[in-house]
């Protein structure tokens, strides 16, 4: 560092006391002299973060872009950085906001914590009382987050938002980013950052530079000026707008003035639809996107990352696989799950598995809280199905031997484990959606395990083309197309058509079929009409009814603990099923502790006893047969404990039950509740009889 001599001249000379090492500047080379004059770091007074986010992808995107934004202090000095959630934002503060601004905002198609400010943007942004440059001394960025398989919908918040901020006179400092959960979103944010950063070193675009005309290369403000001048035309045909008018010409000019309004409103009603789009994109060359020679990986690197943190093991480029806490409930001799009760599965011999980690729905009560991808059209790379099940057992023979740790885990239970006998697919996703489903089926029942798949009832063609599984089931989340869009929120824009379509696939299969019913308090379970023509349209063997699970807040939904029900409102929710379906089905098994209740077809209880159960050995020699057979050629005795009305609940008393901290006294309370239930209902038959 220099020091300056107060003492010295002014006449020219050298005013310094010398540098370290006692040279002087003068004597300094050009070359450093230069540098010196080079190195200028720009200032910004103020940067905000603002993130909308439901699932937390923005918020810790924008910690990643503060991290990289100090990274680059070298060149950026940014006095105040502030991360902000735009629910905590007073959006009138946008009105004298001088901070540079970088929106990271995620977009749904439900409500969200975004839907505020947009229309308070948009309320501004066409409210005639607004001057057109309310926000010229904002700048700004937006890099929007979304999901490319809503297709119109994609990112469309914060094309809107980028449109209306710089239509506002805000000064755009970088282009609109467009981030696709369905492709590697974590590297495209980056280069998106990346280059904003960039942006950020040359002085001339923190400058500011309000303009009338935004997206003017697009010709929507331009258009939109024609427009206004053409109608001022019309207006002032007769005279300039110091004439005065006749009376004469006063209806006139009212006709005109109507239209110009008409004119006007449908100009702002196109503006608030229109798709916005930016100047130019990230990552193209010309605006051009190039197409990829060859389908990208289901699961990106976020996403795998994303997976594994939630004890997913994933096989390949989309399947994936997953240690049940069942599994690990029955090693240690502490329960089964409910189909165990209803089927006769011991869950430390199934494996929960998926060779499609993707869906075409974004259900309310979706368990693993949305973090799978989406889509309608199968658009990735395709494994081989005996590489999948190959990988799936490995990765579950893994899992498994970690377990062999854990307290109280039996030694003949862990034995048997290492021998995998029922394999669940309705780990995540839709499995039906991949390709080679059939094949992969094929090599379940080859290694004699056996298959249960689910489907969402959104591919009735896949339905139809399905081979013979175990037990094929659909979720009927809803009894109406309303319901069916708030509870299961899927992607196709024909989803109730295709839901009744699979339907029908499904009463055509001739095997062991089952609805799966999950009940939301407050979302279905007042639909009772509409589900009974439901499954008079499918006819299944049997209607799984299971209360929903609360598993925690996830951002995506808004479910909390008042939508699940009890077991005694599941249980009077299915006795009036039934009694609407009159004959032909019954309440045949239940299992309390997971609040759930099997209906069953008639033809199941022979001879007065129940059959749902499943002869697996039977079933494996009906499919090497050959030969065709029905749903009722392996069926097996239910057990006593598992009927419905049993004392037991559907808990195998070969077991121990296990309670959590004050969980007992709130379970016994439970059980007395619905044992009076099911004491009332037979007293009322007795009585009616």
């Amino acid at each position: 560092m220099l020091a300056i001599d107060p003492d010295a001249s002014n006449d020219g000379s050298c005013a310094c006391t010398g540098s370290v090492g006692g040279t002087c500047c003068k004597e300094q080379p050009q070359e450093q002299q230069q540098q010196q004059k080079e190195i200028v770091k720009n200032e910004i007074e103020s940067m905000k973060i603002i993130y909308s986010s439901l699932t937390g992808t923005a918020k810790t995107f924008g910690e990643e872009l503060i991290r990289q934004l100090l990274a680059a202090e070298k060149n950026i000095t940014i006095k105040e950085l502030e991360l902000v959630d735009i629910t905590e934002y007073d959006n009138d503060d946008l009105l004298t906001e001088t901070s540079v601004c970088v929106f990271l905002l995620s977009t749904y198609n439900v409500e969200g914590p975004l839907d505020w400010f947009t229309k308070w943007l948009r309320d501004i942004r066409y409210d005639w009382r607004v001057d057109r440059l309310a926000l010229q001394k904002l700048r700004y960025a937006v890099c929007g987050l979304g999901d490319s398989a809503y297709g119109d919908e994609f990112n469309v918040a914060s094309q809107q938002i980028d449109k209306w901020l710089g239509q506002l006179g805000a000064t755009r400092i970088y282009p609109l980013g467009s981030c696709d959960k369905n492709a590697d979103q974590k590297a495209q944010f980056d280069e998106w950052a990346r280059q904003f950063i960039n942006e950020l070193h040359d002085k001339q675009s923190l400058e500011f530079s309000p303009a009338k005309i935004e997206y003017g290369s697009d010709g929507e403000e331009e258009e939109e000026d024609e427009e206004e001048s053409s109608n001022n035309k019309e207006i002032d045909v007769d005279g300039s707008g110091d004439e005065m008018l006749d009376v004469e010409d006063m209806g006139k000019m009212a006709g005109k003035l109507k239209a110009a309004k008409a004119n006007r409103a449908r100009e702002e009603q196109e503006f608030e639809t229109a798709q916005a789009k930016a100047k130019r994109s990230i990552g193209t060359d010309d605006g051009v996107v190039k197409k990829a020679d060859q389908p990208r990986a289901m699961v990106s690197p976020m996403l795998h990352k994303n997976l594994t943190k939630q004890g997913y093991k994933i096989v390949g480029t989309h399947s994936g696989v997953k240690i049940c806490r069942w599994t690990k409930s029955a090693l240690r001799g502490r329960g089964f799950c409910y189909k165990h009760s209803f089927y006769g599965i011991q869950s430390h011999l199934c494996m929960e598995t998926t060779p499609s980690l993707a869906c075409a729905n974004k259900c309310v009560f979706c368990w693993r809280h949305h973090t799978n991808p989406v889509g309608t059209k199968w658009r990735w790379q395709v494994d081989d199905p005996k590489f999948i099940l190959d990988g799936a057992m490995e990765n579950h023979y893994k899992m498994i031997k970690q377990l062999k740790g854990v307290p109280g885990v039996k030694a003949d239970r862990f034995q048997e484990a290492s021998t995998i006998r029922h394999c669940a697919l309705s780990l995540v996703g839709e499995p039906i959606f991949y390709p080679h489903i059939n094949e992969f089926v094929k090599l379940l029942h080859e290694h004699n395990i056996s298959s249960f798949l689910v489907t969402n009832a959104q591919f009735p063609d896949k339905i139809a083309e399905m081979e013979l599984v175990t037990q094929l089931y659909v979720s009927i989340d809803a009894g109406t197309r309303e319901g069916l869009k708030k509870i299961d929120r899927p992607l196709f824009r024909d989803f109730w058509e295709r839901f009744l379509d699979s339907l029908e696939a499904l009463a055509n299969k001739g095997q062991r079929t089952v609805y799966r019913l999950t009940l939301v308090k407050d979302h279905n379970t007042e639909e009772l009409d509409n589900y009974v023509e439901l499954v008079r349209r499918g006819r299944p063997s049997f209607i799984e009814v299971k209360g929903v699970t609360y598993c925690g807040y996830s951002g995506a939904s808004n479910l909390t603990m008042a939508n699940v029900p009890y077991h005694h409102e599941v249980v009077d929710f299915c006795q009036k099923l039934c009694d609407k379906l009159g004959n032909g089905y019954e309440l045949a098994a239940e299992h309390a502790h997971s609040c759930s209740i099997l209906i069953a077809k008639s033809d199941f209880k022979i001879n007065g006893e129940w059959h749902t159960h499943i002869d697996y050995n039977k079933f494996f020699e009906l499919i090497k047969s050959g030969e065709p057979f029905t749903d009722m050629d392996y069926v097996a005795k239910t057990p006593d404990w598992a009927v419905y009305g049993a004392e037991a609940g559907g808990f195998d008393p070969e077991e121990t039950r296990f309670y959590r901290k004050n969980r007992k006294a709130e379970a016994a309370a439970e059980a007395a509740k619905t044992a009076a239930t099911v004491a009332a209902e037979k007293a009322a038959a007795i009585a009616s009889a």
